[in-house]
């Protein structure tokens, strides 16, 4: 289990083939390489990998062929700046979200505001997959690439989170640009609750909770 609070940031150096996927080796700080020893699990955009691979200034994970298709880490460009977050031990504070690491789909940027001095604050807007809209409502939780935020509206195919300058600055968020795509988890109580509703057949409830939360 993961946060989604990223304290880390890593450098994407190679994307090499493998019989069943691909192996990546992403550069990173000390202090994450020294919680990526072979075994761990480290949340890379979002999604949980396992370290097969670590020295003194980067770290290796391969990725299966479902892991290459599901997220958006098969075709990022080499050198692209990577949010990297431990998985959580007992006792860390928790002061994101339950993020588990498994990507439920690819969104898109849609816009983000015009802010000052090059950091865009205020209302970001993405789109998501039809299928997610059920998990989504408003004041609960997203994780984009990895990183823990609040939802403020969502449609059928879209959302909203509200972003401050803090958060532009400490992710790769700012250097994000209309279409480029985004890896998302839904909140896992919403994944739960929309299934389970599902299971009971519940279609006019499903509907209204996709159209922005229950209303009773």
């Amino acid at each position: 289990m993961f946060t989604g609070l990223i304290r880390h940031l890593g450098t994407l150096e190679s994307r090499s083939s493998r019989p069943s996927g691909a192996r990546l080796r992403i550069a990173a700080p000390g202090d994450l390489l020294a919680r990526a020893e072979s075994g761990a699990s480290i949340a890379v955009n979002g999604a949980c990998l396992t370290s097969v691979a670590v020295d003194g200034r980067s770290w290796e994970a391969d990725l299966s062929e479902e892991t290459l298709e599901k997220t958006t880490l098969g075709r990022l460009p080499l050198g692209s700046t990577l949010h990297l977050e431990p998985a959580l031990r007992v006792g860390d504070p928790l002061d994101g979200h339950l993020v588990s690491g498994h990507v439920d789909g690819i969104g898109q940027l849609l816009s983000r505001p015009q802010g000052r001095g090059g950091v865009d604050e205020g209302i970001w807007r993405f789109s998501m997959p039809a299928a997610l809209a059920p998990m989504m409502a408003p004041k609960g939780s997203v994780a984009v690439d990895g990183i823990s935020l609040t939802v403020v509206d969502c449609g059928s195919d879209w959302f909203t989170v509200a972003l401050i300058s803090e958060t532009v600055t400490r992710t790769a968020l700012n250097g994000l640009r209309p279409s480029d795509s985004v890896n998302l988890e839904a909140d896992p109580i919403g994944r739960f609750v929309a299934r389970a509703l599902a299971l009971r057949g519940s279609d006019e409830k499903l509907a209204r909770f996709a159209q922005g939360g229950w209303q009773g």
